[in-house]
């Protein structure tokens, strides 16, 4: 059993910048959707590292935050936030889908 420390580095992102954008901007739903979408991408963390074939709960948060951010971006142009997130969350997807891949197959 090893550790997804890339999924809680993930994690940790997510809600440090919703964190931000409460500080910055005073922006109410970034920081209850920077937690709640951090929290989930926590536990999906977690539980991939349990059971590596768990990564249901890691890919729908990451696939789910990479469309609405990436949406963000192509309407505004503008990296930070929407870009950033956008990026990291195609990473992650990605990340995600390259170890489902990789994995032998049960018969």
């Amino acid at each position: 059993m090893t550790t997804d420390w890339i999924g809680l580095s993930y994690a940790a992102l997510v809600s440090s910048g919703g964190i931000m954008g409460y500080v910055k901007a005073g922006s109410v739903t970034s920081l209850v959707a920077g937690l709640l979408f951090g929290l989930l991408a926590a536990i999906g963390a977690y539980l991939a590292s349990q059971n590596p074939k768990n990564v249901w709960l890691s890919l729908g948060t990451s696939g789910t935050l990479a469309v609405v951010m990436g949406m963000r971006f192509l309407s505004s142009w503008k990296f930070m936030p929407a870009g950033l997130m956008a990026l990291a969350s195609g990473l992650m997807v990605g990340k995600i889908v390259i170890g489902m891949l990789q994995r032998p197959h049960d018969s």
